[in-house]
């Protein structure tokens, strides 16, 4: 027994007494540094994640200056409204004929530039200056008559007055002097009536000459040939003149904007108001305007007061019927230094606020997260809106859902 556990003893390993390996060590500890450095990256990536999925997707814009702040174009402040229109013509006309006439000469062409009298065409004039003739042959006739019938009563008058003295004195009958007296007086009504006949005849051809004049189509008022509908040849009528005539003037002096604005906004805007004006052929050139007058009614159908603005400036790029747009302004303040404070404002895209009313809310990017920011409101249009303060020009703005964004809230953003 006791041999059998000694034999059994001498198999048994002493750990105690193996030497280390020193490559096993350096191996263990290496894969001990590895699995640390997953686990690490696992809780790092963890925490990333959760981070990450709990910040908000925004699109960056910035806040732009308004264009044309800076040339001083505008005497007022910032745009408090703004509205779109057309260019109008306070005064322009449809020159046509009187009556029906036939075209003969047309001496004007579209765009050209006319002075009031100038003449612009020529009408056929064969009938009036037939009826002319006559009536002028009339009065020719009807003055040698009147003179044949004043010749007629003078010699009558002697003869009445003489045989008037004879009867007194008792050297003629009454029957004689009543037939004086007759002849008289004949006399004397048939001047009277070949006067009358004379007045009649020169009237007409007063009349006639009218008529005559009218064939001779003048320009009413200074201004410019915008259009030219008639072609020799051709027949006018004055009831169609509105739709045609011969040509359409338009006095480019008399030029001005009508808008439409909403009746929620009409209470910004008064008459002498500072206002620009912008081509929308010419975005780069704001035209200085005022406010002539606020139409005193409404258009039931779309909700709109017309408006009418002047232009301070005008060039000879300002035509009728060309699309504009009104920027209504905010008077001027004087500081106690007496110069003029100017807040032009500045735009930013209508999504980036929340709008209520003449106020509203912005978030301003901060590094990682959004400020929250309320604002003083212009016009709205376009897509577009004025920020009148609580904005400076290159302020970065986050856009995103209103909803998940609030003061200091963590923000990703997406371009």
């Amino acid at each position: 027994m006791n041999q059998k556990a000694a034999l059994l003893s001498q198999l048994r390993i002493d750990r105690s007494e193996t030497p280390e390996d020193p490559e096993a060590g350096k191996r263990r500890r290496w894969l001990m540094a590895i699995g640390a450095l997953i686990v690490l990256a696992i809780v790092v990536a963890s925490w990333w994640y959760v981070s990450a999925s709990s910040r908000v997707n925004v699109h960056t814009v910035v806040a732009k200056a308004v264009p044309g702040a800076s040339a001083g174009s505008a005497p007022a402040g910032g745009s408090l409204l703004d509205a779109s229109g057309y260019v109008v013509a306070l005064r322009e006309a449809t020159v046509s004929g009187k009556a029906i006439y036939k075209v003969i000469e047309v001496l004007v062409q579209e765009g050209q530039a006319v002075k009031e009298g100038e003449i612009l065409a020529r009408l056929d004039d064969t009938n009036t200056r037939a009826a002319l003739e006559q009536s002028r042959a009339q009065v020719t006739q009807l003055d040698a008559a009147l003179s044949a019938a004043r010749i007629a009563a003078d010699d009558a008058r002697p003869v009445y007055l003489r045989n008037q003295k004879q009867l007194q004195e008792g050297l003629i009958s009454q029957e004689t002097f009543d037939n004086s007296k007759s002849a008289y007086d004949a006399a004397a009504a048939a001047a009277e009536v070949a006067e009358g006949n004379l007045k009649v005849a020169r009237a007409a051809v007063e009349v006639n000459q009218r008529f005559e004049d009218d064939t001779i189509v003048r320009a009413p008022f200074t201004g410019v040939v915008t259009v030219k509908n008639a072609q020799p040849g051709e027949i006018i009528s004055p009831q169609f003149s509105g739709g045609g005539g011969i040509a359409k003037i338009v006095d480019m002096y008399s030029l001005e904007v009508d808008v439409d604005v909403s009746e929620s906004f009409i209470n910004r805007v008064h008459p002498k108001q500072p206002a620009t004006i912008t081509l929308n052929a010419y975005p780069d050139h704001p035209y200085p305007a005022e406010v002539i007058a606020v139409i005193p009614t409404a258009d039931r159908a779309k909700a709109t007061v017309k408006v009418r603005v002047a232009f301070n400036q005008k060039d000879s790029r300002i035509v009728p019927e060309m699309g504009a747009r009104v920027s209504f302004l905010e008077e001027a303040q004087k500081g106690s230094s007496g110069t003029v404070a100017v807040n032009p404002g500045v735009v930013i895209p209508a999504e980036a606020v929340q709008a209520d009313g003449e106020t509203g809310t912005v978030y301003i990017i901060s590094g990682d997260s959004v400020e929250r920011r309320a604002v003083r409101l212009g016009a709205n249009s376009a897509g577009t809106q004025t920020v009148l303060a609580g904005l400076q020009p290159g302020t970065q703005l986050a856009v995103g859902d209103f909803a998940k964004l609030h003061d200091g809230v963590k923000i990703r953003i997406l371009n």
